[in-house]
């Protein structure tokens, strides 16, 4: 690990000074040189590899008090970017009214990685892609802008099919995100400009600039998250499929949100996790089923089209047929659940 500065911030303003640049840059969030420190799950991890070279570390752990708390609503559901994981994981208000949300939380990690681990580190996490994590690879774009990306003819098994491009098929690990974009949450931050509220879905960016994963600036602080309350939050899960039931990141995951009338969809909110660059909402799918009765045939088709556009690689064509079937078994796993008003 590189020598780096460290200060802690009292209060939100005085943390966006810290981590602000000196002066206008071109610099993506995850290069400039500094960087907030919540938990540190990912942070020091990818210190230690030398693939992140923060020379200023500004821990946030102080802001807590303002940042740290779980509220409820009859329109919403605010969570603060400093709530950790496990609290809102085992919250049994968001169990009841947000079952997708804890089990994105309780499924993800190991407990001790979630009693350190904050959300709005958890919405930032970076790919688990071997040849970025590994700065002897050099070919790799997220790294190295125009490098190239070894992924592409090399080891892919893990690699995303969806949302790619021949600049990088890097994976989005996280299972949180999937959630947000399925339930059209938004995320409030504060930075050198000012305060803002972006919708999750345009948070992340493509990849063809694969150096800058978010709309985010240098110094801009994610504060909290609002997910809006609706008929559909209390009918819904998360589904994960991986190599092994714990500890282990998705191969193909599917967070969705079901409003029915009967057998009828009124409406449905599909993610996708473990299959894309980004965390991706399945808009395809979600219109395929509107209005028509859910069953296998319906679910069916609905996942055809959630994939139709999927790119696979030389190691990652499964991810195709495994990730329609997850999308299949959580649609048909949310119709049977029973709901109470």
């Amino acid at each position: 690990m590189r020598p780096f500065a460290y200060a802690r911030a009292d209060d939100v303003a005085t943390a966006v000074r810290a981590a602000a640049p000196p002066a206008p840059t071109s610099l993506p969030p995850t290069a400039a040189p500094a960087q907030f420190i919540a938990g540190g799950t990912m942070m020091l991890d990818l210190m230690k590899l030398d693939t992140m070279r923060p020379e200023r570390l500004v821990d946030i752990n102080c802001l807590d008090a303002t940042l740290g708390a779980i509220r409820p609503g009859p329109d919403a559901l605010r969570l603060g970017a400093l709530v950790r994981m496990s609290a809102l994981g085992d919250d049994p208000v968001v169990n009841r009214d947000y079952p997708v949300i804890a089990q994105t939380m309780n499924l993800a990690a190991a407990a001790q990685l979630r009693n350190m681990a904050s959300l709005g580190g958890n919405v930032l996490q970076r790919t688990r892609c071997q040849y970025f994590r590994d700065p002897s690879w050099k070919q790799c774009n997220k790294r190295e802008p125009g490098s190239g990306c070894a992924a592409l003819t090399g080891v892919n098994r893990k690699h995303a099919v969806l949302g790619v491009s021949d600049k990088c098929i890097a994976e989005y690990p996280g299972d949180f995100a999937q959630a947000l974009v399925a339930l059209g949450a938004s995320v409030k931050t504060q930075g050198p400009a000012g305060a803002r509220t972006i919708p999750f879905e345009r948070l992340h960016l493509g990849p063809d600039t694969p150096d800058r994963e978010t709309v985010l600036n240098p110094g801009e602080l994610i504060t909290g998250l609002i997910v809006p309350a609706g008929p559909w939050t209390r009918r819904s899960l998360y589904l994960k499929v991986r190599d092994r039931q714990s500890y282990a990141y998705a191969l193909a995951s599917a967070a969705v949100a079901l409003d029915l009338d009967g057998d009828a969809v009124r409406e449905a909110r599909i993610g996708l996790g473990g299959v894309a660059y980004r965390p991706w909402r399945a808009h395809e799918a979600e219109a395929m089923l509107k209005g028509k009765r859910l069953d296998e045939a319906s679910a069916t088709a609905a996942a055809r089209a959630a994939f139709a556009g999927a790119k696979p690689r030389e190691h990652n064509g499964y991810k195709v047929e495994l990730g329609r079937r997850t999308l299949v078994r959580a649609l048909m796993q949310a119709k049977a659940m029973e709901v109470t008003a």
